[in-house]
């Protein structure tokens, strides 16, 4: 039987969802989800102090790039008495989890279980089902991961088809974080478009890009979505002074007309998994209250 370590959240949800979370032994101090992935041994901890505000987690993970050091250590004895046959990790971002940088600087290419490593990369949404086809690969289970894979997309599809009929296709900024600005990308404008709204910033398949005020008060969006990466809404509202503060924020359409949300971005938003499926629904219950109803309202978002 495989013995699995998952050094990022999103991917214990791909075990998760690929039936697999039995054989996993090991977790990093982020994964939350399934529930019952709290009872692993942690394998991981953060180098910065993870709950200072935005503007010093940004300063704090930049020093440390910019010095060449890592953002997470690997606890290299907890690996070896694990003794994993299969490691997942990412390259998709260094900040956002631990990377297989991180992993190759470990003891776990000298661990007797010789683990395979698995690292994701998801850019985009086709990435995501690229990433899941990669663990069921590793994990000789292609037949089954082809079929989560299918149910997942039929139900990416029907909310899909359900927003597609919507009268209004609002213009909407998405916030992946907020001092300082950060719009997002990767798979967020998909999901966008995906029920029928008009994404500002951010490009398909890219990285998250820097923002600022101007270019944000040019645009005037109709909705702004704020999903921080790795902050939930109870969070997220303890940071939005770094919004309102501002001179332009009273003026912009999107608070005048009282379409501001935060949403979860630690759960749903930023988390390249099998629940993006949720964080679509998420979408259209802010875009189209009228064609969804509101089944995470209050749990994966909330009116500002």
């Amino acid at each position: 039987m495989p013995r699995i370590v998952s050094l990022i959240s999103s991917a214990t949800e791909i075990v998760h969802g690929l039936g697999q979370f039995s054989n996993q032994v090991g977790r990093s101090h982020e994964c939350d989800f399934p529930p019952e992935v709290a009872a692993l041994p942690v394998c991981t901890k953060p180098t910065i102090d993870i709950h200072a505000d935005s503007r010093e987690i940004d300063r704090q993970v930049k020093d440390r790039v910019r010095t060449a050091l890592s953002v997470y250590e690997v606890f290299d004895d907890v690996l070896e008495r694990l003794q994993p046959t299969h490691i997942i990790t990412q390259t998709q971002c260094e900040v956002c989890a631990v990377s297989l940088r991180d992993v190759k600087r470990s003891v776990a290419a000298r661990l007797a279980s010789r683990p395979r490593i698995v690292s994701l990369n998801p850019n985009s949404l086709a990435d995501v089902w690229d990433d899941m086809r990669r663990v069921a690969c590793a994990l000789e289970i292609e037949a089954h991961g082809e079929q989560v894979i299918a149910t997942l997309q039929a139900r990416m599809c029907a909310i899909a088809e359900k927003a597609r009929p919507a009268r209004e296709h609002p213009r909407v900024a998405c916030i992946e974080w907020i001092e300082p600005l950060m719009a997002a990308g990767n798979w967020t404008p998909e999901l966008i478009e995906m029920t029928a709204g008009v994404n500002i910033f951010g490009e398909p398949g890219k990285h998250s890009p820097w923002m600022n005020w101007e270019e944000l008060a040019r645009e005037d969006p109709d909705v702004i979505v704020i999903a921080p990466c790795g902050f939930d809404i109870a969070r997220t509202e303890r940071e939005m002074h770094w919004l309102t503060q501002q001179p332009q924020w009273p003026a912009l359409r999107a608070v005048r007309s009282g379409r501001v949300y935060l949403a979860d971005g630690n759960q749903y938003f930023n988390r390249p998994g099998p629940r993006l499926v949720e964080t679509l629904q998420i979408m259209g219950e802010i875009l189209h209250p009228r064609e969804f109803s509101a089944e995470f309202e209050g749990t994966g978002w909330r009116r500002f």
